[in-house]
């Protein structure tokens, strides 16, 4: 076991855990922020996506011990009234089947959006590369990327 002090959602968080905890299981377990979902375990399916430094991340893989001092955003802290331009276009564009992979596709088109406010197709496609949504609500995704990025009036 370690302390770890931990910047989440722009507060510091003093925890003990074990160094090697995916930073998913110690957001969801030991924080109490259980938006950030487990999907794959791998790295591979996005559910668990995060932004460290503004970077959107798997939290899945990624041992507490690697993140330092980095500030972490999960969906929790994406928009404190739910009301982040991706969260809002989500909706406009009725994107949400079951729910289940949304936290951590929105968390990849936010970083997205934040480095890249202009994206084109290609663009979102490499971004979103990797984020699985089981109900194939990939048009309704692209769609209310765009809409958020304000390229589009879909």
């Amino acid at each position: 076991m370690a302390t770890f002090t931990l910047h989440v959602n722009g507060t510091k968080k003093q925890l003990e855990v074990d160094p090697t905890t995916p930073l998913l299981w110690v957001l969801r377990e030991h924080l109490n922020l259980p938006g950030t979902k487990f999907g794959c375990g791998v790295a591979q399916c996005g559910a668990c996506t995060v932004h460290l430094e503004g970077n959107a991340v798997r939290s899945c893989q990624l041992p507490v011990a690697a993140v330092g001092e980095q500030e972490i955003t999960t969906i929790e802290g994406l928009s404190e009234q739910g009301d982040h331009p991706v969260q809002k276009a989500w909706l406009e564009m009725d994107v949400p089947q079951c729910g289940y992979c949304q936290a951590g596709q929105i968390m990849s088109a936010a970083a997205l959006l934040s480095q890249n406010p202009n994206p084109s197709d290609q663009d979102i496609e490499s971004a979103m590369d990797g984020n699985i949504c089981r109900c194939g609500t990939y048009v309704r995704i692209k769609k209310a990327i765009k809409r958020a990025a304000g390229t589009s009036e879909a």
